[in-house]
């Protein structure tokens, strides 16, 4: 993704999919309106549900496409909300590790995960 905000990655992907702004509203079940609002910065990104419906017309990683319009997918913030201070302090600290770093660190999560269903 090369656009720097939701807005411009939205209309840079609707555009590269041919996909008309009325055709992506009816889509999506909102206004052409409202995703040119968006598309235009004018509001915010809308809720999780919507961009994650987005993300699956313009082919885009769910996930991926969540953050750039600031949003988490619900059952990251189903975790959050079970262990509040454990993932603040966590994600703090992880903010300071190479990608490395975190891709073994969720492996050793995995590991665990999976000694722990076991």
């Amino acid at each position: 993704m090369n656009a720097t905000t939701f807005g411009c990655q939205l209309r840079e992907l609707r555009l590269a999919h041919d996909i008309t702004l009325r055709d992506f509203a009816k889509r999506l079940g909102v206004t052409p309106t409202y995703v040119s609002q968006i598309e235009q910065e004018y509001c915010k990104p809308p809720k999780a549900n919507v961009v994650e419906k987005m993300a699956t017309i313009l082919g885009q990683d769910v996930d991926e496409f969540l953050t750039l319009a600031g949003r988490l997918p619900e059952d990251l913030c189903e975790v959050i909300r079970t262990h509040p201070a454990s993932m603040v302090t966590f994600l703090r600290s992880a903010a300071r590790l190479t990608e490395t770093q975190i891709a073994e660190f969720a492996r050793q999560a995995t590991a665990l995960q999976l000694q722990n269903e076991s």
